[in-house]
């Protein structure tokens, strides 16, 4: 049999055809606009997502048996608000992840209502970024828009209602709406409260692994497929890249080296760390997960090289650097703030430790190393909650550089496994759809099956002693100049 896997980014869905034994047959993208209505705001069409979707199914299944096609399944862009009509009318353009209008809301929910409480509810806090914030900054500044809302969805969750008419989501992705009591895996009754949101206007929860309907009889009939093929509920983009590259079960890690930086560390049982550092969110495996996302990762090196160096020779200026561990430049990585662990939105990066003997190559290290000293703070925290992790899976663009690799591998102490195949939510999405099918039984038994270990990187003892006590330095800089970031935007 046949599955699609969708996953719907931020500037094109990618669509990935696999067999159920892994073998990926094609993979088409589709691009789509994305708006910037005003400064920091950021907005798509839905309409836009669901016509390249289409577009790309049929695009995809092109000299394809489409009768053995039997599930579809998404991985998605988290946290953007899809607000519906009485007649499945699309209110307003999508507010996406990353739209920083909300900051206002932000701080009223962390503030006034309380960091305590939210974590109480929903085990973690706010963000900006979060889908809860944006409720409320539309009930203030678009009443009219507020009222005439009916159901609430995030973008995944608008195809899967367009392909079935199935109102649903799942866990992974509504962990990230600050509106799921995380550990029971139900929306919070206090927190829809609090954003003067009924539970009708709300999808059901489903686990990513569950099928939530059967394409449209007119759907399966424009597709050419047939109207028995299954839809499941899929993940957020980053659950669904973690089942992609088998981080599934106890402590088991991903490093996500893309224009963000995540650490994602799976976890059979429920946690939260006390100062909310990580999030605390559903796994598409049926348990739970921890991550902590850093807002410039890769992008920090593309601006390096393009922007500063003005090269796109990023392999060439990587070559001539020789002596790991002994940089006396560091690198701050907060081009755009951090996330975590911070939670500080005026953070910005900073280079400390020039002096007249510092090179061209010093800069180009302390680039490289400040993003794996920033994803080791996220790290630490995990560790602290009792997750023992020796080693981790990585992807991304930024991990295809072997230097950048071997960095992260001595600063984190962690042998990191490289992936024969990694294409990232789509993969995790066809396998979504392929335990959905019952081609295997559990999330962990696809992932067992169907991902495997092309090489490692192993850590060298030398070098992890001169990475940890650079990281030591490295760890007293924030807390440092935290205060003058304040005064910066004075």
């Amino acid at each position: 049999m046949l599955y699609i896997g969708v996953d719907l980014g931020t500037s094109a869905v990618k669509l990935l055809l696999m067999d159920g034994k892994g073998q990926i047959k094609k993979i088409v993208s589709r691009e789509y606009p994305l708006y910037f209505p005003q400064p920091g705001w950021s907005e798509q069409q839905p309409e836009d997502w669901y016509t390249q979707t289409m577009e790309g199914i049929r695009e995809l299944l092109l000299d394809t048996d489409k009768s053995q096609v039997a599930g579809i399944s998404f991985g998605g862009q988290m946290h953007g608000l899809v607000t519906l009509d009485e007649q499945d009318h699309v209110i307003r353009p999508a507010i996406l992840w990353n739209d920083g209008r909300s900051f206002e809301e932000t701080d009223y929910l962390n503030e006034v209502i309380g960091k305590e409480k939210l974590s109480e509810y929903t085990a973690n806090i706010a963000f900006a970024g979060f889908t809860a914030p944006k409720f409320l900054w539309m009930k203030k500044h678009e009443p009219e828009n507020f009222r005439r809302i009916a159901k609430i969805m995030l973008p995944k969750d608008y195809l899967a209602y367009r392909l079935t008419g199935s109102f649903c989501t799942e866990v992974s992705d509504a962990s990230g709406t600050l509106l799921l009591d995380v550990k029971k895996r139900q929306w919070s009754q206090q927190m829809l409260q609090i954003c003067s949101v009924t539970e009708k206007m709300l999808p059901r929860v489903y686990e990513s692994y569950e099928v939530v309907g059967t394409l449209r009889a007119e759907t399966a009939k424009e597709l050419g497929l047939s109207g028995a093929v299954k839809v499941i509920a899929g993940a957020g983009d980053n659950a669904a890249a973690a089942v992609g590259t088998g981080t599934v079960g106890d402590s088991r890690c991903n490093l996500s080296l893309g224009t963000s930086g995540t650490i994602f560390v799976s976890s059979k049982s429920f946690g939260v760390d006390e100062h909310n550092a990580l999030h605390s969110f559903g796994h598409a495996d049926g348990h739970y997960h921890l991550m902590g996302c850093m807002l410039s990762a890769a992008s920090c090196n593309k601006w390096w090289e393009e922007q500063i160096l003005k090269t796109t020779d990023f392999a060439g200026e990587q070559s001539k650097i020789r002596r790991l561990g002994e940089n006396r430049v560091f690198y701050l990585p907060y081009l755009m703030g951090e996330r975590s662990p911070h939670n500080d939105p005026r953070a910005r990066a900073l280079f400390l430790g020039m002096s007249m003997d510092t090179t061209r190559e010093d800069m180009t290290q302390a680039v490289l190393e400040g993003v794996a000293f920033a994803l080791r703070d996220s790290l630490e925290v995990a560790r602290s909650l009792g997750n023992h992790i020796s080693s981790s899976r990585i992807c991304g663009g930024g991990a295809k550089s072997p230097l950048w690799r071997r960095i992260i591998a001595n600063v984190m102490n962690l042998k990191l496994e490289l992936l024969e195949n990694e294409e990232g939510p789509a993969l995790g999405a066809a396998m979504l759809a392929a335990v959905g099918c019952g081609e295997y039984p559990d999330v962990a038994s696809a992932a067992e099956n169907l991902v495997k270990v092309a090489g490692t990187v192993e850590p060298e003892p030398e070098l992890v002693q001169k990475y940890e006590e650079r990281y030591q330095k490295f760890r007293e800089i924030y807390p440092a100049v935290k205060a003058l970031y304040q005064t910066l935007e004075a």
